[in-house]
């Protein structure tokens, strides 16, 4: 092959890889639509964790607590509540903040779902 070819080949492989780049990221970029929150960034996870520590701290309702929480994952909801008190104190939320998922962690480490209970 000539020099030629291979220059017009390297030239249209690019040209493609371009084209079809400014198609996925400018023209149609992927829009997510009524996803689940366990696709939440950390940061937003932290967010939804402590208004649920928030509303459990008016409600005193640990069942429904656990319920918004398994929204986040397949974890268990103290695992998710641990892990959202662990990104707070890392990026300094405020101490009331902290306060409200330590007691939502604490409270969920030795809750018992329903049918458990003896």
């Amino acid at each position: 092959m000539s020099a030629q070819r291979w220059l017009l080949f390297i030239l249209s492989i690019l040209v493609g890889l371009g084209l079809g780049l400014v198609y996925g990221w400018v023209i149609s970029p992927v829009q997510y639509v009524d996803t689940t929150p366990s696709t939440l960034r950390a940061d937003f996870k932290t967010d939804y964790t402590l208004m649920v520590a928030e509303v459990f701290e008016s409600e005193q309702d640990l069942e429904q607590a656990a319920r918004r929480l398994a929204s986040l994952g397949s974890q268990p909801p103290a695992q998710i509540a641990s892990a959202a008190l662990s990104f707070a104190q890392e990026h300094a939320y405020a101490p009331a903040d902290l306060g409200l998922l330590q007691n939502l962690t604490l409270a969920l480490q030795v809750w018992q779902p329903a049918g458990n209970q003896p």
